[in-house]
This record gives C-alpha cells, structure tokens and sequence, in this order.
C-alpha cells in the first residue's frame, strides 16, 4: 500500500479530523463510540484531578533555589511540558484500553463510507502484539529523553516546542494504526507509510493532540480521529 502524495496537504488533512467530529453522532457509529467515549472521560477525569492536587508542587520541586528569581519563566515551561507530557501518558492508556473497541469502530466507519462489508485481514495475535510493543517502544524511547530535558534548568526551554512536535507524531502514528491494521498493515509498515506523507500526517496528529488538551472537547477527540483516519486511508491508499 502507498498514500498518494496530496495526502501530505496539512489543510486536507485536518479536514479528515474535521469530517471525523461530523460523523460522531452517526447513528451507524454511536455503540462504537460510546465506549471510548466512557473511557476517556473516567482517566481525563483521573488526570485532572492528580494535576490539580500535584503538579505544582512537583514542578515546584525542580525549580533549584538559586533560579527561583527566574521562576516566573521557568514554571509556565514546566507547567506547559508536564501538562503536554501527563496528557499524552493519559491518552496512550486510554486508546490502549479502547483499542478493541476503535478496531471496530474504523471497520464500521468503513462500512458506512463504501456501503460494502468491512474486510478485515486477520493477523495472527503474536505478530499483532509484537507490533503494538514495538509502537510502545517507539513512543517510549523518545518519550523519556524529552521528560529529562523538561526538568533541566535553561534547556527545558525548548521542551514544549519537542513534546508538541513528539505529540503531533506519535497520535498520527496511534489514530492512523487502528484503519492500517485492519488492512494487514502492521507497526513498520505503517511508520514508513504515514512518513511518506509526514507534513500531513503531523498536522492530523497535531490538531488531534491539542484537541486533547481542550476540556470535553479531549473526550470526543479520539474517536473522531479515528474516525477520520479511516476516511483519510481510504481515500489516500494506493495499491504499489
């Protein structure tokens, strides 16, 4: 499979994301998304309230005495890194605890844009596994040099900038996993595809992470780009 290469236009892509909202109260989709939807509000709703009663005095807490006179400065960068970090934390664990459920909601939505049965090409649960630790592994192996960079005095200046950009890939690479596996299309396969189409797919998976960041709007977002992540494959993909 390829992507045809105006599938790299950031507005044509977001616009996926935008059709995938529309299609939310689809009465076809509605079972399909009412338990993700559960999901999310149960562990944002964890997040919020583990922010408010921790996150300043942890962010606090790496602010050394000597710097405190540049704490005005620092405590937003921290406050902006470790909200962006927490969020993504919270948003892997809930698409891994709905995942089933987006499986099938992407085959649904298939169904309903080609009036034709879903075929899903069935892999085998080892090698479907594999895959999902190798995204896991992925996401982890940057994940932990940016959180050291954010409690780094002076440096962490540069974290939001990295975790917004690390954020907007890894949802390209979480939203469009769940239409490329049911299409046989497994974790390496599918970093190389949605690279080839890198600028669209960062401006679908970056709208998507700030959406996350935006009370009730977070808790809808993931179906929708699930949702719209299957319009965007079925109509980008190209046999090759």
């Amino acid at each position: 499979m390829l992507f045809d290469k105006k599938g790299n236009n950031p507005v044509l892509a977001v616009g996926y994301l935008f059709k995938g909202l529309n299609l939310l109260a689809s009465t076809e989709l509605r079972r399909f998304v009412l338990i993700p939807i559960l999901i999310n509000v149960v562990l944002y709703g964890v997040a919020l309230v583990l922010g408010y009663y921790y996150l300043s005095d942890l962010i606090n807490q790496f602010i050394p005495g000597w710097l405190s006179w540049l704490s005005w400065i620092l405590w937003p960068l921290f406050f902006v890194s470790f909200i962006i970090a927490g969020f993504f934390t919270f948003t892997v664990l809930a698409n891994l605890l709905a995942s089933p459920f987006y499986g099938r909601l992407s085959a649904k939505t298939l169904v309903l844009i080609t009036g034709q049965p879903s075929v899903i090409e069935e892999q085998p649960l080892v090698k479907v596994m594999l895959a999902e630790l190798k995204r896991a592994g992925y996401l982890l192996s940057r994940a932990l040099p940016l959180l050291i960079l954010s409690i780094i005095p002076g440096v962490n200046v540069l974290a939001p900038f990295l975790w917004a950009l690390f954020g907007a890939w890894g949802m390209a690479l979480e939203y469009f996993a769940y239409p490329l596996e049911n299409a046989g299309v497994l974790f390496s396969e599918q970093k190389q595809l949605v690279g080839s189409v890198r600028l669209g797919a960062l401006s679908f998976g970056g709208v998507a992470a700030m959406g996350l960041t935006l009370p009730v709007i977070n808790i809808v977002i993931a179906p929708a780009a699930v949702i719209g992540a299957t319009l965007y494959v079925n109509e980008m993909k190209k046999e090759g």
